[in-house]
């Protein structure tokens, strides 16, 4: 209990210390993830409202998918991305293995469906309330979708903030796809992984605090967002 207690007063002090490699590590984690959350936010909230508003031949399939997807396992992931960035694959070319694009890329897959899900279910109920009102004031199809998006605006927020939690959590894909570079792909859940089986124990506990930081505060937001949409 001692050796846990002295653990945790030292990671302590590495984050009010400002250490350097911390906060190299915390900066790249929040940057890749971001970006993968807010590509994905885009993709999937479009993806989610057309899937809501056209009707096409296997669009139950697509909607089927989307659900399916949520448990995509991330090394699968992983392991298909480095297939097609090494350089036998067909993208080596393009030198994104061990590098950060490819870790946003792969945080972007297996983000976009948790993002198309959320935003299709709610975008399916905006769409039996106001559709046939905007249809019949003239608006296509493909201009709905805006609209809707901006009717599921609380929802759609809850569906960015599920994708930002599922990309600042990954550990299983980027650290194939990215290496685990020191100062250069490492980030909070690879680090952590390292620094535990290097039994630096402190620096793996100040990157776990600040993960559970986030978590907590991405957790209350949605709270807060549910709370308000059930006000009346």
């Amino acid at each position: 209990m001692d050796d846990f207690s002295n653990a945790v007063a030292l990671a302590l002090r590495l984050i009010l210390s400002g250490d350097a490699e911390l906060y190299a590590i915390i900066r790249l984690s929040l940057t890749v993830s971001l970006a993968a959350a807010l590509i994905a936010g885009v993709l999937g909230s479009v993806a989610g409202a057309a899937l809501a508003v056209f009707r096409f031949p296997g669009r139950r399939a697509l909607v089927l998918l989307a659900n399916s997807l949520l448990g995509l396992p991330p090394v699968v992931v992983g392991l298909a991305a480095y297939i097609l960035f090494s350089r036998a694959g067909p993208l080596g070319a393009w030198g994104l293995l061990f590098t950060p694009p490819a870790m946003v890329i792969v945080q972007t897959v297996l983000a976009t469906p948790i993002v198309t899900a959320i935003v299709h279910r709610a975008a399916e109920e905006m769409w039996a309330l106001y559709g046939d009102g905007l249809q019949m004031a003239g608006a296509t199809r493909a201009e709905i979708i805006p609209e809707l998006l901006k009717l599921a605006r609380l929802p759609l927020l809850t569906a960015l903030l599920a994708g930002f939690g599922r990309t600042i959590s990954e550990v299983g894909a980027i650290i194939i796809v990215g290496g685990n570079i020191a100062g250069f792909t490492r980030t909070m859940t690879t680090a952590i992984a390292l620094q535990t089986s290097m039994g630096n124990l402190p620096f793996a506990l100040a990157l776990g605090l600040v993960l559970i930081t986030i978590s907590i505060a991405l957790n209350g937001a949605a709270f807060a967002i549910a709370d308000r949409r059930k006000r009346p």
